[in-house]
């Protein structure tokens, strides 16, 4: 058996820190919603955020950290939380409306003003940078 170390530079670790979803990635792996990983759900985590794990995967768990009502779409209100986030809430609460109004008429498929699980996955497929972006290196 090895006795192999990860060692995280500082940079790794600031990037961490100041990762917006930190306590929404980990309450979407974790089995209770409340952000207590067993070790394997913290495996799993790790697993989905590595650079190489499938597109698909990336997707339900990028769909499971902005669904913040857990209802299983991505309402104004879910994405008004992911932008404000995204964004350092450096945006004014109208521009925020006009992004998510915007997204949700681009997105959604079926017009029922939510984006499903569907919706999403034909969203990110039309953005070329979605797996170069998330991710965590170690």
């Amino acid at each position: 058996m090895g006795n192999k170390q990860t060692i995280f530079t500082d940079e790794q670790l600031d990037a961490y820190q100041e990762n917006p979803f930190r306590s929404r990635i980990v309450e979407s792996f974790s089995e209770d919603g409340m952000g207590n990983l067993s070790f394997n759900e913290f495996v799993d985590m790790f697993s989905v955020l590595s650079e190489t794990a499938p597109r698909e995967l990336k997707a339900i768990y990028a769909f499971k950290i902005y669904d913040y009502n857990v209802d299983n779409y991505l309402c104004k209100e879910d994405l008004e939380k992911t932008l404000n986030k995204l964004t350092k809430e450096e945006l004014t609460p109208e521009e925020v409306e006009l992004v998510c109004e915007k997204t949700i008429e681009e997105a959604d498929l079926d017009g029922d003003n939510k984006l499903s699980y569907a919706d999403f996955e034909n969203m990110i497929t039309r953005a070329p940078d979605f797996l170069s972006t998330f991710h965590i290196r170690i």
